[in-house]
């Protein structure tokens, strides 16, 4: 027999017998010792009885006892070699010694070698609260050593789940390390990209000044002209986009507006002159800074005609209604996928436009936000992509502001008719 363990336990199942394995020779002092238990446990009990070793460690490996009563003194065999025997297979079996004499210095060197106890005969009334005692004895190691070996066991998952926690700890460090990483390598190529577009700014100021100082001194010289005019129109363009590109990456483009009586009418023929598109622009009264809104329209119609390959594919519309006045650029190329439009306003998306810096649509939305406008893109009948810009046109209100009130240094009077 083994030792208790997972279906081996110290008492007996519901329902089931207590075994009691007796090594006993004298038939008679069976009888007694089973009158002596009877009906005294609270179990039913099963005794099985051996008389010699190769029975009892038969008994021992089949019977499976909860218990083992033995005889001090047999014939052939005796108790204590029956309780090494015992104690071998199943070291906490509980083992009672009943004999009909034993010297004091032979019952406590018994109880020394691990017998569990010993009754004399002549004193079975002491035998069924002994048994008692010995399965109680033998139930409480059980559930300790099985409350131990779950410990062990929740130990061992604690110590899993600990590495398992460990492991992940890394997996988190080495991802913080690379995320930190990255973070580093963005804040370089933003720095670097600071750095690219303030030496490229100041490359181009020297000669777009230089081309405003010839294309003034010729107007003066010469006198004017419309293509002198509309030449230094375009540099003054150029030179507000060099100074964009600065403002844009540092957060800075809408703080230089300066607000001022305009006609939308006026800057969309400009525009359109300019680049050889067609305009129907009637004239349509708003609040804003001509030099920002005349850079939406360059940058929306430059943009557009690059898509295109033609000026003939673009025209221009102005409308006016609801409290609103809209200007519309019309082109007739290829369009804008639907996957595409939402991003086409963010900053250096290019798409698979070639020649565009991916600034023009971001700095366009920037100036018609700031000045409380919208702008949205749609497809163009028949093929082809609309830019929709909406600004909102003065209060009554505002028109009734006497002669003299000004908007930002702008009377009355310079507004454009």
């Amino acid at each position: 027999m083994t030792a208790p363990g997972p279906t081996d336990h110290a008492l007996p199942e519901a329902g089931q017998p207590l075994r009691i394995l007796h090594l006993e020779d004298n038939e008679l002092d069976h009888e007694l010792v089973a009158l002596s238990l009877d009906g005294d446990l609270p179990w039913p009990v099963e005794i099985e009885r051996v008389e010699d070793e190769d029975a009892f460690l038969h008994a021992l490996d089949t019977h499976r006892p909860h218990l083992v009563l033995s005889d001090y003194a047999l014939p052939s065999y005796d108790g204590l070699s029956a309780f090494r025997a015992a104690h071998a297979r199943a070291p906490h079996l509980p083992f009672i010694i009943v004999t009909g004499a034993m010297g004091e210095e032979v019952a406590v060197d018994t109880l020394r070698q691990g017998v569990t106890d010993y009754i004399l005969k002549q004193r079975l009334e002491r035998l069924a609260p002994s048994v008692k005692r010995a399965i109680a004895e033998a139930d409480a190691r059980d559930r300790r050593e099985r409350a131990e070996q779950e410990v062990r066991q929740l130990n061992l998952s604690l110590q899993a789940r600990l590495e398992e926690v460990e492991r992940l700890r890394g997996i988190a460090e080495a991802q913080r390390q690379r995320l930190e990483q990255q973070a580093r390598q963005l804040e370089e190529a933003l720095n670097l990209q600071k750095t690219f577009l303030a030496e490229t700014s100041h490359e181009l100021r020297t000669p777009l000044t230089a081309l405003l100082g010839y294309l003034r001194r010729a107007e003066r010289e010469v006198g004017g002209s419309q293509t002198l005019q509309d030449a230094q129109r375009v540099a003054e363009n150029m030179t507000r986009l060099v100074n964009d590109l600065l403002q844009l990456s540092r957060g800075e483009l809408v703080q230089g507006i300066e607000m001022h009586f305009v006609n939308l009418g006026n800057i969309v023929r400009q525009v359109g002159r300019d680049y050889g598109v067609k305009a129907t622009a009637p004239n349509a009264e708003i609040i804003g800074d001509p030099g920002r809104l005349t850079q939406v329209f360059v940058n929306l119609v430059s943009n557009a005609i690059r898509v295109c390959g033609s000026p003939d594919l673009v025209s221009l519309e102005v409308s006016q209604a609801g409290g609103q006045a809209c200007a519309a650029v019309i082109d007739h190329g290829p369009g804008i996928p639907d996957h595409i439009k939402p991003r086409i306003f963010d900053k250096f998306y290019r798409g698979k436009e070639a020649g565009s810096t991916g600034l023009g649509l971001t700095i366009a939305q920037q100036v018609v936000h700031s000045h409380g406008g919208t702008i949205e893109v749609l497809d163009t009948p028949g093929g082809g992509a609309t830019f929709h810009v909406c600004f909102p046109t003065p209060d009554e209100d505002e028109d009734d502001l006497e002669v003299g009130a000004d908007l930002h240094g702008v009377t009355a009077e310079d507004r454009t008719p």
